[in-house]
């Protein structure tokens, strides 16, 4: 039975070590092609050996650094980021599912609401920033309102959906069992909608981040967007390729993290 669960284990380890080290060695090539097209000394983007060497010290060693004002390390400028998103996601996800549970219960209300929905989509996050500005005359609740207009689209939409494919056997049980308004939500409608809500979900914190990013370059303030266009209009381009990095990263945990959260939450069969 022990050499069982070791050879068990160290398929575990190998299936691990395949998974990390082939998007390693696509990576080590990545850089080796672009140290090879930008070598030291060359005109334009700047190798990776060249942004290492300029953001070293103390972008790289001491991420934390605050210098009062913006002069802030990248950590802390990505901090600053994350609390607007988490507001403006926040309020996002609980005005979106609310309204896609409402809208796609009622037929009246999606049929009278959806084609304005559709519309209101379609526009680019920025196009809010001015009308957001004017109306809260402070940068910071106007870079949350955009990342909460951001989000809610693909929220409201896939929970409209899940709402509406939600199987008839369901309905029908829920007739037969003579369920109130509020078992019926709790019971069938919620616990049926929930892979779709996180679908909604996963696609909102990726446009978030996407939409605090350029947000943030044109308030100012503290955050990596900020960050990125200060670096630009002082032609520190290697800060830049840093923050990209840092902002590439930040993504990826944050839809790992809805997706780790997900996988908790719906059921394994889904």
């Amino acid at each position: 039975m022990s050499s069982f669960l070791l050879q068990q284990m160290r398929k575990l380890l190998q299936k691990k070590l395949q998974q990390f080290s082939r998007p390693l060695i696509a990576l080590v090539v990545l850089m080796v092609i672009w140290q090879i097209l930008c070598p030291p000394g060359s005109k334009g983007l700047p190798g990776p050996m060249q942004v290492i060497t300029d953001t070293w010290n103390p972008y790289i060693i001491n991420p934390f650094f605050d210098n009062g004002g913006t002069d802030k390390g990248l950590a802390l400028q990505i901090f600053a980021s994350l609390q607007r998103v988490a507001i403006g996601f926040s309020l996002s996800t609980v005005v979106g599912i609310t309204l896609g549970i409402v809208i796609g219960i009622n037929k009246v209300v999606y049929e009278s609401v959806d084609p304005i929905f559709q519309v209101l989509r379609t526009i680019p996050p920025l196009a809010w920033l001015p009308i957001s500005l004017a109306a809260f005359q402070q940068s910071n609740p106007s870079a949350i309102f955009v990342i909460f207009i951001t989000a809610i689209w693909p929220i409201i939409i896939n929970t409209t959906v899940g709402v509406q494919q939600l199987p008839q056997d369901y309905r029908n049980v829920a007739k037969v069992l003579q369920l109130s308004g509020i078992e019926y939500f709790v019971s069938i409608v919620f616990p049926a909608t929930v892979p779709y809500i996180f679908t909604g979900l996963r696609i909102g914190i990726g446009l978030s981040w996407l939409a605090i990013v350029a947000a943030e370059m044109l308030v100012g303030g503290v955050g990596i967007g900020f960050f990125i266009w200060d670096a630009y209009n002082n032609s520190l381009i290697s800060e830049i390729i840093l923050a990209l990095v840092y902002v590439g990263v930040v993504g990826l945990l944050l839809d790992r993290m809805v997706a780790y959260i997900a996988s908790i939450c719906v059921p394994a069969e889904r």
